[in-house]
C-alpha cells in the first residue's frame, strides 16, 4: 500500500537539490552530474529509498539514482537525505516508461526492480517493470556487460517475469525462490522496506539476477 498524498510534497520535491528536475535534459550528462566517470547504478521503483541510500552509503565509489513516481513516497527519500547527504545519489520523480528519455546507450551498469507493481490484469502486463516490453527499454541503454536484479514476494509476477526473460532472450544468470534462506544469493543482500515486512510475515522472497546474451 503506497502513502496517500501528502500535502506540499511536490513543493518540496520541486526545491529539492536532490532531484535532478530536468531529467530529459540529463540523457548522456550523468558524469557531469555526478563530477565523475563512476559507475551509474538505477533503482526503478525505489519506495521510501530505504535500499538506494544504504547502497550508496556503502558504495561511495559509485553513482546511483533512484527512479519513484509518487511524491509522497519520494518524499521520504529526500528526507533521509537531507539529515545525512550523500553525493553519489540523486532522484528523479517520474513515469517509468519514460526511461529511455533518460538515460543514453551504455550509460548505465546496473538496473535494481525491487517488489514492483504486479499489475495483476492480463491487459496491463506489458506496465510490469519486468516485461519483455521493459527489458527492450533497458536493453537501449545498459551496458553490455550489464545485469538487471529483481526481488518480489509475489509468486505469479516471478513467475511471469521468468516468462519474459525467457522470450526477450535474455541471460537467466542466478535464480532463488528462497532468498534469505540461499547462503549464496543473500550475502551483503540490503532489504527494501516491503521486503522487512514480507519477509516478517513469513513470505519467501524472489530473486533473479539476468543480462543480455
Amino acid at each position: 500500500m503506497r502513502l496517500r498524498n501528502i500535502k506540499g510534497s511536490r513543493d518540496v520535491i520541486a526545491e529539492s537539490e536532490f532531484v535532478v528536475h530536468e531529467f530529459r535534459e540529463a540523457k548522456g550528462k550523468w558524469a557531469e552530474i555526478f563530477e565523475n566517470a563512476n559507475p551509474i547504478r538505477i533503482e526503478v521503483g525505489m519506495g521510501k529509498g530505504q535500499f538506494i541510500y544504504e547502497l550508496a552509503r556503502r558504495n561511495p565509489d559509485i553513482n546511483y539514482i533512484g527512479i519513484e513516481k509518487f511524491s509522497s513516497v519520494l518524499l521520504r527519500a529526500i528526507q533521509k537525505m537531507e539529515k545525512e547527504p550523500l553525493p553519489n545519489l540523486k532522484f528523479i520523480r517520474m513515469e517509468a516508461e519514460w526511461i529511455t528519455d533518460v538515460f543514453e546507450k551504455d550509460e548505465v551498469d546496473r538496473i535494481y526492480l525491487n517488489f514492483s507493481d504486479p499489475w495483476p490484469k492480463d491487459r496491463h502486463a506489458k506496465r510490469r517493470l519486468e516485461s519483455r516490453q521493459f527489458l527492450e527499454r533497458y536493453d537501449s541503454f545498459l551496458k553490455k556487460d550489464g545485469i538487471i536484479e529483481f526481488k518480489t514476494d509475489n509468486h505469479d509476477l516471478f513467475m511471469f517475469s521468468l516468462d519474459e526473460v525467457k522470450e526477450a532472450k535474455w541471460n537467466l544468470d542466478e535464480v532463488t525462490y528462497d532468498l534469505h534462506n540461499d547462503e549464496v544469493m543473500n550475502e551483503n543482500n540490503i532489504m527494501t522496506e516491503y521486503e522487512e515486512r514480507f519477509s516478517s510475515m513469513g513470505n519467501p522472497i524472489y530473486k533473479y539476477i539476468i543480462s543480455r546474451n
